[in-house]
């Protein structure tokens, strides 16, 4: 059995390879626009030229906004003190319910350690908001279903 500060180091960096492909993935698309934006050469069709340029720089624009909000996601999920522990559910808390384990971090989906399923939660999320502040032995009613709060680490 693994313990509970090997469990959230786990899951900790399970979010942080998340957060690296994401961006990564991010920037591969950015330098693919860029690579689209310089080999576009002026064709007899100037006004289909203009209309593809004009998508791809609103791509390229998209891809920025992303960009931006997976550093601003990177710089949230640094302040994340996996060695902390609290009595009360907060950011980085790992929470163990009747219903499913939560880690407190990043919105990031499903991971499995030593085949049991956590879920990576945003405390910006529905679920996040109703565990915020709450303890052992306190119970949640979401989406008309009801859990126990079982372990705080």
């Amino acid at each position: 059995m693994i313990n509970d500060l090997k469990l959230k180091e786990a899951l900790y960096n399970q979010c942080l390879n998340f957060i690296e492909n994401r961006f990564q993935t991010i920037q591969n698309t950015i330098n693919d626009i860029q690579k689209s934006l310089l080999s576009e050469t002026k064709s007899s069709a100037g006004d289909k030229h203009e209309t593809g340029r004009a998508m791809l720089q609103l791509e390229r624009e998209k891809a920025g906004n992303q960009l931006a909000d997976i550093q601003k996601l990177k710089e949230s999920f640094s302040k994340i003190d996996i060695s902390k522990t609290s009595e009360t559910i907060g950011l980085g808390s790992l929470v163990m319910t009747s219903q499913n384990n939560y880690f407190i971090s990043i919105s990031a989906g499903e991971f499995t350690v030593e085949n049991d399923t956590y879920y990576a939660i945003s405390s910006s999320t529905p679920i996040g908001q109703l565990l915020l502040g709450k303890s052992v032995g306190d119970e949640i009613v979401f989406r008309e279903q009801k859990f126990k709060i079982e372990s705080v680490f």
